[in-house]
């Protein structure tokens, strides 16, 4: 991995390094106390490598940079956790856990969380709106899983086409941001909140021709369709491929490198693509800046392995 401004091979190969150079991201001002919330008014612990003491009286806490983050009680070295988060922000497809497994020297379950934990800090939890006045916003659905006759019997439904897959709602600004979620149907009653809350009002909205759209469409200040049913993808401004372009990019991703998703994690998966076409090379983002803007996500986040594990495994 070469050498950059804000990521170095040192980091990656030194665990003192890797904890210097996220102290410097996470506390821009001087350790801040998970417990009190005092801001540079921590003493470091010489007895103890990477530990402070508050200074507040009130609190005398002892803390490190990854008390109150997803790295919290970790065994794994944070060169480990950095080196992991790089491949995964700098591989436009995602990278597998077997595959960071064999690059990082970790146990394949110890990875297997370790991607769960980087996903979950990538994902946005309380996206903010998107859209305003003369941007387009481009609303579609997608299918996603395997094919029926792939699966298990006990997991079969017994239905063809799309019933036996998840379904993939994502919302995209041309030259902007996307935002997907994982839904149960795609009925104008469950698209009716995300389409309302989550796009800017005095934007144009572009969908195909279905229902649920057509019910919405006059919540904004326009609303264009194309007719995917007589093979209208196109027509001037109108037209879902900016929608469809990401589309490509999920589902490569799922089937090329994942090779399965369980519904149970979809949501993760769908935070890891989001974050990087948010952040991507097309505006300005390099892997670097990338790598750093998910790490500040692990601030004031906890997932347990147990909890991870009892809502089902993934590749």
């Amino acid at each position: 991995m070469a050498k950059t401004n804000e990521l170095s091979n040192a980091i990656f190969q030194d665990e003192t390094k890797a904890r210097a150079w996220l102290e410097t991201h996470l506390w821009p001002a001087g350790p801040v106390c998970p417990k009190c919330g005092t801001v540079g008014a921590a003493t470091p612990l010489t007895t103890r490598e990477g530990w402070y003491q508050c200074n507040s009286a009130e609190c005398r806490g002892q803390f490190t940079v990854t008390v109150g983050t997803l790295f919290e009680r970790s065994h794994i070295p944070l060169n480990k956790w950095l080196m992991a988060a790089f491949l995964m922000c700098a591989s436009k497809k995602g990278m597998s856990a077997h595959q960071i497994h064999r690059m990082i020297g970790v146990s394949y379950k110890s990875t297997w969380f370790m991607c769960h934990r980087l996903r979950e800090a990538m994902r946005e939890l309380a996206p903010a709106p998107i859209g305003g006045a003369g941007i387009y916003v481009e609303a579609d659905e997608t299918y996603v899983g395997g094919k029926a006759k792939n699966k298990h019997k006990s997991k079969r439904t017994g239905g063809t086409g799309a019933v036996d897959k998840e379904i993939v709602f994502s919302l995209v600004e041309r030259k902007g941001r996307v935002q997907s979620r994982h839904i149960a149907d795609v009925s104008a009653k469950t698209l009716r909140p995300i389409l309302t809350e989550q796009i800017h009002q005095a934007s144009t909205l572009m969908t195909d021709e279905a229902g649920q759209y057509r019910l919405h469409g006059s919540h904004f200040a326009k609303h264009e369709t194309v007719n995917h049913s007589i093979d209208e993808y196109v027509r001037g401004p109108a037209h879902t491929n900016t929608v469809e372009g990401y589309f490509s990019i999920l589902k490569r991703g799922i089937v090329g490198t994942y090779h399965h998703v369980s519904s149970q994690h979809l949501k993760r998966y769908l935070g890891e693509f989001d974050f990087r076409y948010n952040e991507r090379s097309g505006l300005g983002v390099t892997d670097a800046a990338r790598t750093s803007k998910a790490l500040a996500g692990i601030v004031g986040k906890r997932l347990t392995y147990r909890r991870t594990n009892r809502e089902g495994s993934a590749a």
